[in-house]
């Protein structure tokens, strides 16, 4: 008789998420909860706990263990200039008003792994702005954040990285940015002494600087409708006027109650103008 896979109830998923909160302080209760369930189910199936009670058991005893389920309950899926046309359109309609700033600060809100951090720094500098640049990229998730400092990326994921390179304007040679160790790439130290990396919850922490442009791509999806709220409240806070807010394709500020804070730059690629 085949055996009945484990579920997570919606009362267990909340006394789970209650003890979360108590130990690690983290609060993922205003995630979407079908992601967080599916996500959470997923772990179940993987790894063949008998219980709920016995993840809940290994998460809050083991700390090294909470970190890898973090790891597994957020998506960490990029890759560098994602979405081609997305990287010209700040290429050509967003870094020519960054260019009239003395110095730029970029925040990459959920930058996972960093691939894309590393992509706006590559054409940061090909358009001469790197050098008064800094980037911020934040995640909730410290084991992504180690990856993102290291700029090493599997030799791998370079063809389709220097595909969408070319395809969003670069103009050079991808190769150019880094050197190849041992089925590695690494990113130059030209690039990764410009960048920023630390542990921000969009959910529980406030705002940390001022910025020109922010971005944040398929990560608001993740979220409830008040907790996309309260994360647009912390942008709005954290920009100036005529400072840049990205998103991702399937996000919006139009339901917000601060899209009256913004007009659109591009609207085909998720761009705003904070009037």
């Amino acid at each position: 008789m085949q055996e009945l896979a484990l579920k997570i109830s919606e009362e267990e998923l909340d006394q789970f998420l209650k003890v979360i909160i108590k130990v690690y302080r983290f609060d993922f209760s205003s995630y979407s909860r079908e992601s967080l369930k599916r996500r959470v189910n997923r772990v179940l199936a993987l790894e063949k706990f008998p219980s709920i009670a016995e993840l809940q058991y290994q998460v809050i005893s083991d700390p090294d263990y909470f970190s890898h389920f973090v790891e597994e309950l957020t998506v960490n899926v990029t890759e560098m200039f994602r979405n081609p046309a997305f990287f010209r359109a700040l290429k050509e309609e967003v870094f020519p008003k960054l260019a009239q700033q003395k110095f730029i600060r970029i925040w990459h809100a959920g930058c996972s792994t960093g691939e894309e951090v590393y992509s706006l720094a590559i054409l940061l500098q090909e358009a001469n702005l790197l050098e008064r640049s800094l980037l911020y990229g934040t995640d909730l998730n410290p084991q992504v954040l180690h990856k993102a400092k290291s700029g090493l990326f599997h030799i791998s994921t370079l063809r389709t990285y220097s595909e969408n390179y070319i395809q969003s304007g670069g103009q050079s040679s991808l190769s150019e940015y880094y050197t190849v160790r041992y089925g590695q790439a690494l990113f130059k130290e030209e690039l990764r002494r410009k960048m920023v990396y630390s542990v921000h919850n969009l959910a529980t922490d406030q705002s940390f600087n001022e910025f020109n442009l922010i971005l944040c791509r398929n990560v608001l999806i993740y979220f409830n409708r008040d907790l996309q709220d309260k994360v647009f409240g912390l942008f709005t806070q954290s920009l100036p006027n005529g400072g840049f807010l990205a998103l991702g394709a399937k996000e919006t500020l139009q339901h917000s109650n601060f899209k009256d804070y913004y007009t659109y730059l591009n609207k085909q690629e998720r761009i705003w103008l904070k009037l």
